[in-house]
């Protein structure tokens, strides 16, 4: 069942997927910039507690009313602490996946008491990256090429420094672009600047410097995923960088940054392993 929550600059939509008697707490999915969509398998597969999915504000159905450019894991934290409170208050378990799972450290940090356990796959908190300044320089040229050349280019670019294994490399503005149509992006420009992805929540994500000492004194149990099959790629570093701030050892999921999804958003993953993997982290 779908239902809303006016927030301050926006009106967020989220789905509540009951799931009859249980003795489990509610289970939260979120994402950024995906939205609810892209956790149709996991949701079709986990049928033993009640499962709510969202849009964050500026994406899919949850429309903007403040008319900011920007979105930040903060405010994004905040609609996720009125969300939970719309749900009864929590204490709720959180699997939340890439810039989701930015946004659930932020949540974490500033209200503990509603989270009972935080799953953070792939964080891409560049902040903790010992090569973070060519990292976030690298950030920086793909959203001048997005604002420049449009969504195509910047998307090819993204791609690149999302796949590449290892360092950021310090001339990473210099090396030659992508063709999009390599990658099934469109080569033109049609002159939009909305993208959720590029325009909302790049910048903000990848240099949101994370609050370690609330997190490690808070009382919700923070576990962090990586990915089986991404070893190497930005946000498994990321991933691997949070864990260690936080003292814990970082769980490895089936399959790569989108192992839940069943071919959502051009990513094909595991989930049938996948849901099994977070249904035994979320009982230990």
């Amino acid at each position: 069942m779908t239902h809303t929550i006016e927030v301050p600059g926006a009106v967020l939509h989220y789905d509540v997927h009951e799931a009859g008697a249980s003795t489990h707490p509610t289970l939260l999915l979120i994402g950024s910039p995906m939205d609810a969509t892209g956790f149709a398998g996991l949701v079709a597969r986990i049928k033993d507690r009640t499962v709510v999915t969202y849009d964050p504000r500026g994406i899919g159905r949850s429309p903007r009313t403040d008319g900011a450019a920007e979105s930040t894991p903060d405010l994004h934290a905040d609609d996720l602490h009125r969300l939970i409170d719309a749900l009864g208050g929590g204490p709720v378990d959180i699997f939340a996946s890439s810039g989701g799972a930015v946004n659930g450290l932020a949540l974490v940090a500033r209200h503990p008491e509603q989270v009972r356990t935080l799953v953070a796959h792939e964080p891409p908190a560049v902040q903790t990256l010992p090569d973070r300044e060519p990292a976030l320089a690298a950030v920086v040229d793909i959203r001048r090429t997005y604002e420049r050349d449009g969504f195509g280019r910047a998307m090819g670019k993204f791609i690149t420094i999302t796949s590449l294994r290892g360092e950021i490399p310090a001339d990473f503005a210099d090396l030659p672009v992508p063709d999009p149509a390599t990658m099934g992006m469109p080569t033109g420009d049609d002159g939009s600047r909305d993208d959720a992805l590029f325009g909302q929540n790049l910048m903000t994500c990848t240099h949101y410097e994370h609050d370690f000492e609330a997190l490690r004194a808070a009382s919700t149990r923070i576990v962090v995923g990586v990915g089986a099959e991404s070893e190497g790629e930005l946000a498994h570093r990321t991933g691997l960088a949070v864990a260690e701030r936080l003292g814990t050892k970082p769980v490895t999921f089936p399959s790569h940054h989108g192992g839940f999804m069943e071919g959502d958003f051009g990513m094909k993953g595991d989930p049938d392993a996948f849901a099994v993997t977070l249904r035994q982290v979320l009982a230990e």
